[in-house]
C-alpha cells in the first residue's frame, strides 16, 4: 500500500465506485442481503472471523481507508461487516468457482489460480502475517502502530513476504478489493452505514428518478441516496 497525501487517497476511492457494481462486485463476488445497515460495528459479533482474525480485519480495514474530513473511515462504514458476512457466503466459499487443479503462475485474464478459497485465503494470511508481526515487533498486526501497518500492508501488496501455503499479495488483493467493496456496495450487505460513502461521491444509490441528472455535469446532486430496500440517505 504505497503512501499517497489524503486527496489522492479519496480521488482513488471515488475512482473505485465505477468499477463496483451494487449486486455484483469483483472478480465473482455474489452478494445476498444479509445484514442490516443499521448494524454497530461495537456490538457486532463474527459470524466466521476469529476474535484475534477479527482484530486484524478491523485493524486492516482502518488503514485502507481511514477517516478524514471528506468521509467516514473503512470502519465506520461498517466495511468489517461487510467482509465477515462474505466468508461464508457464495463468495468467500468460492461455491460458483472452479477451484480444480492443476494450479501455475499464470496472468489473471487466465483465471483464479489457488486451491484455496477466499476464505481459506484470509485465514491463512492473517495467521501468517500475525506471525510474521509477532516475531519482528513481538506485537500481533492489530497492536501495531499505524505506520507500522502500513509498513506491513506495503509488504503484503508487493508481495515482499513470502508465506507458506498462502500468496501474501492474493491475501492482499483480497482485502484491498473486499475493502473497496464493503465501503460502496449497498448498505443492505452490511456495510456502506447510512450510505454515508454515497453521500461523499453523490452517488444516488437504487433512486430510480435519476435519468434526469445522467447527462449534468460538473452539477452538485441535491437528493440523497436511496438504498435497495428503501431506506433514504
Amino acid at each position: 500500500m504505497e503512501s499517497r497525501p489524503d486527496d489522492s487517497r479519496r480521488r482513488f476511492m471515488k475512482g473505485a465506485l465505477w468499477m463496483i457494481s451494487a449486486t455484483t462486485l469483483g472478480t465473482g463476488v455474489m452478494l445476498s442481503p444479509t445484514a442490516s445497515a443499521a448494524s454497530s460495528l461495537q456490538d457486532y459479533k463474527p459470524v466466521f472471523f476469529t476474535p484475534d482474525e477479527w482484530a486484524f480485519v478491523l485493524a486492516a480495514c482502518d488503514r485502507l481507508i481511514p477517516a478524514d474530513d471528506t468521509g467516514p473511515s473503512a470502519l465506520e462504514a461498517n466495511v468489517p461487516i461487510f467482509i465477515d458476512l462474505q466468508m461464508q457466503g457464495d463468495f468467500g466459499q468460492a461455491r460458483d468457482w472452479y477451484m480444480k487443479g492443476p494450479f501455475f503462475e499464470a496472468p489473471a485474464e487466465l483465471g483464479y489460480q489457488s486451491p484455496l478459497t477466499p476464505a481459506q485465503t484470509y485465514q491463512k494470511g492473517i495467521a501468517a502475517t500475525n506471525t510474521y508481526c509477532r516475531q519482528t515487533f513481538s506485537k500481533s498486526f492489530a497492536e501495531l502502530s499505524a505506520e507500522q501497518q502500513d509498513q506491513l500492508l506495503t509488504l503484503l501488496q508487493k508481495d515482499a513476504l513470502k508465506f507458506d501455503g498462502v500468496s501474501a499479495k492474493q491475501f492482499f488483493d483480497f482485502l484491498l478489493q473486499n475493502t473497496k467493496e464493503g465501503y460502496f456496495a449497498d448498505p443492505i450487505h452490511g456495510g456502506n452505514k447510512n450510505m454515508e460513502p454515497w453521500k461523499m461521491i453523490g452517488f444516488p444509490g437504487a433512486r430510480a428518478s435519476y435519468l434526469e441528472w445522467v447527462d449534468l455535469h460538473n452539477v452538485k446532486y441535491p437528493m440523497g441516496p436511496v438504498s435497495l430496500n428503501g431506506d433514504r440517505g
